[in-house]
């Protein structure tokens, strides 16, 4: 069956969520320890995390959640063409240079722009309209992230030719329970993989970063100070917070260049996810047992979700959902995908051998 075409999946005025994907070619551990050649490239995962907090400041495009794996990456974004519609020309233009800077300082970061500079990138309301479409789009949004990291790779390696597969993939998520289920099924990759035991022991993924922010919080103060620290962190500051209620809304409201907005993402608060992703680690990873917490019911309660049928949305995600990523079946409401609690099994425990 042919590829649907992207215009199909992607909307240049609605507010959307995807689930992203990008591999090395290959699937060459070009972001690990490479099994073919020995060499050990895992400095290249702190590449990618920093080009994606520069994208996040730039961008209409916010970041929920990411994974740096040693051959691939998992990215949650919500597109916001809202933001892009309200910024000026001064602000366009500003953002456009930070992203393809004409001029360079001898660090290589984009050197200061004069007022000419800045008025040629919007000489046109075609100019105008076209950098304001770019700047909440997926597509340059990844062409921005990969393509960088692809051209230092090739310079470190002293080759050339592809660093990533040809095309990202991308799935739509259409409601807070896919939300919620692919933001634990990403950051929740590198337990999966046996690459670390718990999720605050996972490098290079955004819930190590949020709770390292809520560690160092905690000896803020204040409550206000507290939450400020937990939102605005250096780590995770530049991601999308995760309640959409905040309890204290002087701490939403504050001004930031790191992310596109303060907008949060899931009807439960920080402390509420990690529960939840602590809780389906615990439940998804072979050789571990544990019951289930008494105050994580009611966020599935929230989330119109029995626990079975969340275990089996986190431990399945991708092949519940590849087979309608990408065609005209998958823009469909989430709901009349769902199944019953019923008619989801448990998979079968697989006996070690001794």
């Amino acid at each position: 069956m042919p590829r649907v075409s992207r215009r199909d999946i992607f909307s240049e005025t609605d507010i959307q969520v995807f689930h992203l994907i990008s591999r090395c070619v290959r699937r060459n551990h070009l972001c690990g320890t490479d099994k073919r050649s020995g060499r050990d490239y895992s400095h290249r995962k702190q590449w990618i995390r920093s080009r994606l907090e520069l994208l996040a400041g730039i961008f209409a495009v916010e970041i929920l959640s990411y994974a740096v794996m040693d051959n691939h990456l998992h990215l949650v974004v919500r597109t916001r063409p809202d933001l892009a519609h309200n910024w000026s020309t001064d602000q366009l233009a500003a953002r456009w240079w930070a992203l393809f800077p004409q001029r360079r300082c001898s660090d290589g970061h984009p050197a200061e722009a004069t007022a000419e500079e800045l008025q040629k990138l919007i000489c046109s309301e075609a100019a105008v309209a076209d950098k304001r479409r770019r700047l909440a789009n997926v597509s340059w949004f990844m062409k921005c992230l990969v393509e960088p990291i692809a051209k230092r790779a090739n310079r470190e390696d002293a080759l050339t030719g592809h660093f990533w597969e040809a095309r990202f993939k991308a799935l739509p998520l259409l409601d807070e329970l896919a939300i919620a289920a692919c933001m634990a099924y990403v950051d929740l990759n590198p337990v999966r993989a046996n690459l670390a035991d718990t999720p605050e022991t996972s490098d290079f993924t955004s819930v190590q970063d949020r709770v390292l922010d809520r560690q160092s919080a905690q000896s803020a103060p204040t409550a206000d100070v507290q939450d400020q620290q937990t939102e605005h962190g250096p780590q995770a500051g530049w991601l999308a917070p995760i309640s959409l209620e905040p309890p204290r809304l002087r701490v939403r409201d504050r001004r930031t260049h790191r992310r596109a907005s303060n907008r949060g993402c899931l009807p439960m608060t920080l402390d509420q996810y990690l529960s939840l992703v602590d809780w389906s680690g615990r439940q998804v990873r072979h050789g571990r047992s544990a019951r289930m917490p008494a105050t994580l019911l009611p966020i599935l309660q929230r989330l119109d979700c029995g626990h079975v049928f969340w275990l089996e949305l986190v431990r399945s995600f991708r092949r519940r959902f590849r087979s309608a990523a990408g065609r005209p079946e998958a823009l469909q409401t989430a709901k009349q995908r769902r199944l019953s609690v019923q008619q989801i099994q448990p998979p079968p425990r697989t006996r070690r051998p001794s």
